[in-house]
């Protein structure tokens, strides 16, 4: 049996393939979110449900054209959407790029399976790098002020906080960076 961790142990980062998400993969992509809320629960961390987000989300998504997965040995590891679709709470951000063109991160998930390996770091490079080949010049999202690893992940990673929203599960950061 193949163990996904010896090529992480090796080489400290795991091969990884993105593509644009596919109707096959709705499936999969229902049960890795499924599975990440369940982990999210242990944590204590309570930013989504069964209300969102909703199979219907992610169809919405790939309609758009906008709903992306990143495969390590053709396992879904991570699912993530782009796109310029937001909550008219974004208008109450401090956005320190207002000129910029710039795109939205929504819903990126990693595989519990996946988690601590560089997965949500490496496709938040990844989504910089085609952001970039597009000639987008800053990128925003929103996360959860209690779900720590998740602010960790963005702040870590040049992402600062530009406001908060406060949606039906608590509070949200309204962060950006320039690409």
């Amino acid at each position: 049996m193949y163990d996904r961790s010896s090529e992480f142990r090796r080489t400290g980062i795991l091969k990884m393939e993105f593509r644009p998400a596919g109707q096959e993969d709705i499936d999969n992509i229902c049960e890795l979110v499924a599975s990440a809320i369940a982990h999210m629960r242990e944590q204590k961390i309570f930013q989504w449900d069964e209300i969102y987000p909703t199979r219907e989300d992610f169809l919405n998504d790939l309609k758009e054209n906008s709903l992306f997965v990143g495969l390590v040995e053709g396992e879904i590891a991570v699912t993530f959407t782009v796109n310029r679709t937001c909550d008219p709470e974004y208008d109450d951000g401090e956005w320190q790029y207002p000129e910029e063109e710039y795109r939205i991160i929504h819903r990126l998930c990693v595989n519990p399976e996946f988690q601590g390996r560089g997965v949500a770091g490496r496709t938040l490079r990844h989504i910089e790098e085609e952001l970039c080949r597009q000639g987008i010049g800053a990128v925003r999202l929103d996360t959860f002020v209690e779900n720590p690893p998740a602010v960790a992940l963005y702040t870590g990673n040049g992402y600062e906080k530009r406001g908060f929203a406060d949606w039906r599960m608590g509070r949200f950061w309204l962060m950006e960076k320039r690409l």
